[in-house]
């Protein structure tokens, strides 16, 4: 029998775990938390701007009334905390981790709130990193929260495998770009949240185009969007198609993503209250 994966869906074996539930794969929820939802941020590669677009929704979150959180399980490539001006280590209080608390309330851990050097590459197998993402849920004192978006890492391998199993996600968005590969991407995130029992809430694409200044014209700088023609053939919605922003990415560059406004992601958030 070769090494077991946890991944039933890909496995021949007649083992015991094929009788095991999704409820019997799920890490307990902190005992200080209540979390009523878990959204996933997920994108089949990366470069897509999917930590920016899970920022942005928690920040929009917070500013409608919600108790929004982040959990960074993007382990390797930790960015929320610089994006929200977060630089203190995370603390403890003898029993549990606390998260960080950012503008708005928003709670937030990432892997950069425990390492002394925020430059220092995390050189961790794959085992090692789903177990610091299973503390992350349930070592972490959460407290009330509406919504805990996850900041996945691009692709379909461990992490992702971990976040799916043992956390109570209920729903994912797939964050893509306008680029010729973006139907590959977005699939590859669709099958394996469908392989997993994961609802797919919709798809944002980032960076889909840029104003001109001058004239007011959308300039489609990475080509034709191809999202609604994928999006409707895999019978989901557009959540949002966000333009190309300098001025928020300024504002990330400065820890200050609180402040961004994204009038194109209010009909989502809507939804979510």
């Amino acid at each position: 029998m070769s090494e077991c994966t946890n991944d039933c869906a890909s496995c021949k074996e007649n083992c015991a775990s094929r009788k095991m539930t999704k409820e019997d794969f799920l890490k307990p929820m902190n005992k200080y938390s209540n979390i009523k939802k878990v959204i996933g941020v997920v994108s089949g590669k990366g470069g897509v701007g999917k930590s920016l677009v899970t920022c942005l929704l928690a920040s929009k979150c917070a500013k409608a009334g919600l108790k929004a959180g982040l959990l960074d399980a993007d382990i390797t490539g930790p960015s929320v905390p610089k994006s929200f001006g977060i630089t203190e280590r995370a603390m403890q209080d003898g029993e549990c981790l606390l998260p960080a608390v950012a503008d708005g309330n928003i709670k937030m851990m990432s892997i950069n709130l425990l390492l002394e050097d925020t430059n220092s590459p995390v050189v961790w197998r794959g085992p090692v990193i789903s177990g610091v993402i299973e503390q992350f849920w349930s070592d972490v004192r959460w407290g009330e929260l509406d919504y805990l978006f996850v900041d996945m890492p691009p692709g379909t391998g461990d992490v992702a495998l971990t976040v799916f199993q043992s956390l109570p996600v209920d729903g994912i968005v797939i964050v893509s770009t306008p680029q010729d590969l973006v139907k590959m991407i977005v699939n590859k995130a669709y099958n394996m949240a469908k392989m997993m029992n994961i609802p797919v809430l919709g798809l944002i694409e980032n960076m889909s185009y840029y104003v001109c200044e001058d004239c007011g014209k959308k300039i489609d700088i990475f080509g034709k969007s191809q999202i609604d023609e994928t999006a409707a053939e895999l019978g989901l919605p557009v959540l949002a198609k966000l333009p190309i922003n300098p001025d928020i990415n300024k504002l990330v560059d400065d820890g200050r993503i609180y402040e961004a406004e994204c009038k194109e992601l209010d009909e989502f958030i809507s939804a979510l209250k």
